[in-house]
């Protein structure tokens, strides 16, 4: 009796668990089904057109390597591999040093605080349409007050004033940019990690005799570590990502080797030129280096956890 009774409470548990387990998958179908839909599935496409020659409407020819190997030996393509690496070096850590130095101060009890927050996230919350267009007016080559200021203020000749949108200093233009507009975005994380900071730990940086340095250095820093790595992992992942910006800013059209960007060639090559197999090769570059990127981070992150 005693043994039919715990088969039957053993059968009970174990239908309860089932329709727990349905409920929960039922709950995740459609994150996962649009998952599938719009990110795997494109994704397993794309590997499989990178080994192909397709325009979009003849039937796809299977070239193998073919489209890597003239990818690296073409000018565009390096040269947006180039300005893509560039554009990352130079916005993530200047992003992060901005954006911890502006949380840091606006976790203060200073006067104020409130607005300096949400006026530093109205870039990032705009369009991006709005912004870049005020972007592109305000650095304007003859019209804009950044090159009337260099001009009247620090009498640099017309013909050296800056071409801030062509040359070698659109790179500069993307960073800046990115730079404006979401330094109050990773703000408002770091502001996050900041208040989590036990007020223990200061206090007990105070009865040591720890100054501002110290306290920063030494409770701050290692504090909003992990806060830090999931700021770098978007942002280098977004840095990667960049399209509309480099378009917006460069004017749109066909780019200059100056102003292309990664994915920016892979548009022109798919819907300009519709070398859709060439231009899926680049995407599965681009992948690659993200992934790549991503897994190095996360491995020097778990090995500082392990240490």
């Amino acid at each position: 009796m005693a043994r039919q009774k715990a088969v039957e409470v053993s059968a009970s548990v174990k239908k309860r668990n089932r329709r727990r387990n349905l409920t929960a998958y039922l709950f995740l179908a459609p994150n996962f089904v649009g998952f599938a839909v719009f990110t795997m599935i494109p994704i397993v496409v794309a590997v499989g057109m990178s080994f192909c020659k397709w325009d979009g409407s003849n039937p796809a020819e299977f070239i193998g390597l073919d489209n890597f190997i003239n990818l690296f030996r073409d000018t565009f393509f390096v040269n947006s591999l180039f300005n893509t690496f560039l554009y990352c070096i130079g916005t993530v850590p200047l992003t992060l040093i901005v954006a911890l130095a502006l949380a840091v101060l606006l976790n203060q009890k200073i006067r104020g605080r409130s607005v300096f927050r949400v006026v530093s996230c109205i870039p990032y919350v705009s369009s991006i349409i709005a912004v870049t267009t005020v972007w592109r007016m305000i650095f304007h080559p003859a019209k804009g007050p950044v090159n009337a200021l260099l001009y009247y203020a620090f009498q640099v000749p017309k013909g050296d004033l800056p071409q801030w949108f062509t040359g070698h200093l659109i790179i500069m233009s993307y960073i800046l940019f990115s730079l404006w507009k979401s330094m109050g975005y990773y703000m408002v994380i770091y502001l996050a990690g900041l208040q989590g900071i036990s007020g223990e730990l200061y206090e007990a940086g105070n009865l040591d005799g720890a100054n501002s340095w110290h306290k920063f250095r030494y409770i701050t820093w290692p504090q909003l570590r992990p806060t830090t790595f999931f700021v770098i992992i978007i942002m280098t992942i977004a840095c990667f990502k960049i399209y509309d910006t480099a378009v917006l800013l460069a004017g749109g059209g066909n780019m200059s080797t100056s102003s292309m960007v990664l994915v920016s060639f892979i548009y022109q090559e798919a819907f300009t030129k519709w070398n859709m197999g060439y231009a899926s090769a680049a995407a599965i570059i681009l992948f690659l280096i993200v992934l790549l990127v991503t897994l190095f981070q996360f491995k020097n992150e778990s090995k500082y956890t392990n240490d």
